[in-house]
């Protein structure tokens, strides 16, 4: 197992890996990976189903270990972590201010809240602009809404990196744009963040930096610089273009219909 270590100083990136590589049993997932996570970062990670993109959130949540290669994090480093709401039970009977409770740092829960619990519960979903809903059932919620509520859960821990799985999977063009403008408002106010997305167009070309993955990184940088047919061709295995939208890339099939999004084997789905 490899060596994960502490920057010396609180400065530098918040998280560094150097050659990183890990493997499920002998098939490599990632392979020699170098990454800086930036203090600023706002980054979209890129690739089709079985990429790697889940593990690398992962490693660098530190739920994973590394085969070999190196992870530095800088000294007290708070992360959260925002599954893919498609994998929640939401027919669980609780509602969205218990929902958010429970993710109270407390190692044994307990069913009442504290005052101070109780208030940083309320300012967390009165930012997210979902205050109105602590009392409604959490299977009453739509995709957007849901959304918000995981956010709320990774803001009690006041996180200096926010770690999203798929955060636009399943919803709908509108839900998406609100995602999109939550999580820029979020790392305007200094909150780092890292996701991974199917999303081209919808997300990535409005990210400052996308990194292409296929178990390696296969390009880095932004989206004008990374998003170009070589580098996508490389990375999903199937042609495409790309051309220039109100000043953004615009990822279209050879049809020339735009890609919404890249699945495994680069099956393409087009709006």
């Amino acid at each position: 197992m490899s060596p994960e270590v502490q920057l010396p100083v609180p400065t530098g990136p918040l998280v560094r890996l150097r050659h990183v590589q890990y493997s499920y049993d002998i098939d490599p997932v990632l392979v020699d990976i170098d990454l800086n996570i930036e203090g600023g970062a706002f980054m979209g990670l890129v690739g089709p189903s079985g990429s790697g993109k889940t593990s690398l959130l992962r490693v660098l949540l530190g739920v994973l270990h590394p085969t070999s290669g190196t992870i530095e994090r800088r000294p007290g480093l708070r992360f959260a972590y925002v599954p893919q709401v498609e994998t929640i039970n939401w027919n669980f009977p609780v509602t969205v201010r218990e929902a958010v409770l429970m993710a109270r740092p407390q190692r044994r829960w307990r069913p009442g809240a504290t005052t101070e619990e109780s208030r940083a519960v309320g300012e967390a979903l009165g930012r997210l602009g979902i205050d109105d809903l602590a009392d409604r059932h959490i299977r009453q919620l739509s995709g957007g809404q849901q959304q918000r509520v995981f956010l709320a859960r990774a803001l009690l821990a006041e996180p200096d990196l926010l770690l999203l799985d798929e955060p636009t999977s399943g919803v709908d063009v509108r839900t998406r744009h609100e995602v999109l403008h939550l999580l820029a408002e979020l790392h305007a106010s200094g909150l780092a963040i890292v996701l991974t997305t199917h999303d081209l167009n919808g997300i990535a070309a409005h990210l400052p930096t996308v990194v292409c993955l296929n178990r390696e990184i296969l390009g880095m940088g932004a989206p004008r610089d990374v998003l170009r047919p070589d580098v996508l061709e490389q990375t999903y295995g199937a042609p495409m273009d790309v051309l220039e939208h109100a000043g953004l890339p615009l990822v279209v099939d050879r049809r020339g219909a735009p890609i919404e999004s890249i699945g495994a084997r680069g099956r393409l789905r087009s709006a």
